[in-house]
């Protein structure tokens, strides 16, 4: 976790940045303070330490990577609404699939960013979250417009959705290769937790390897391959 030197300008807007790229975290860090106002409070560089900024520095606004390691940022954008209901997060992302915007909306994100757009709408994106509006880019709000996302589509989309939260932590961490002990470590869980967790994972799913279990993570958006 990086935290902003103290002194920001009062009543600044305070935003967090969490994506497990630096160079990405910079550049996105100096377009925002070039804006009157505006305060970067933290960064992150993967969703569990976007969701501890989030309960220690108490942003107005996050803007979230989707593929960051150890828990991805819908996982982690669940967890923050669930701390800080108020924030509002700005999905960043370089898919924009049916799937990704369904994710995206399911979360609670107030608005989708594809990354190469990042250059031209950042500063509109954060201001419409600034003004409590949301902020889609054109292509995902003629998506929505042209019946993608249509209510009857939801119970289709509801069979994805059925792992807990903790579920999904630990298939990720499963997913990048993390041994049961170091599951365990980063989730606070004894060894033999964890152990039963991705046994359960297993059973509940009906997959029988740890080959299994990652193919279905990348299927279903927990963590993503570049």
């Amino acid at each position: 976790m990086v935290c902003s030197k103290r002194g920001g300008p009062l009543g600044a807007l305070r935003i967090l940045i969490a994506d497990d790229h630096e160079v990405a975290r910079q550049g996105i860090r100096s377009v925002l303070e070039s804006h009157p106002g505006w305060e970067v409070c933290a960064e992150a560089k993967d969703g569990r330490e976007a969701v501890e900024g989030a309960s220690k520095f108490k942003p107005d606004i996050l803007l979230l990577d989707i593929g960051m390691p150890n828990l991805n940022g819908l996982d982690a954008a669940r967890q923050i609404l669930a701390i800080t209901p108020e924030a509002r997060i700005l999905i960043l992302t370089i898919h924009d699939s049916e799937q990704v915007v369904r994710e995206v909306l399911a979360a609670g994100a107030r608005g989708f960013l594809l990354k190469s757009d990042a250059g031209r709408d950042l500063l509109a994106a954060v201001e419409a979250l600034e003004h409590r509006r949301t902020f889609f880019t054109p292509k995902v709000a003629q998506m929505m417009l042209d019946g993608y996302l249509r209510p009857q589509e939801e119970s289709d989309f509801s069979g994805q959705c059925i792992l807990t939260p903790r579920e999904r932590e630990v298939i990720q961490l499963v997913a990048e290769g993390k041994t049961t002990k170091e599951i365990a470590s980063a989730l606070s869980l004894s060894v033999k937790t964890a152990e039963t967790h991705r046994t359960n994972l297993m059973r509940k799913l009906d997959l029988h390897s740890v080959a299994d279990l990652t193919l279905y993570a990348v299927r279903n958006g927990i963590v993503q391959i570049y």
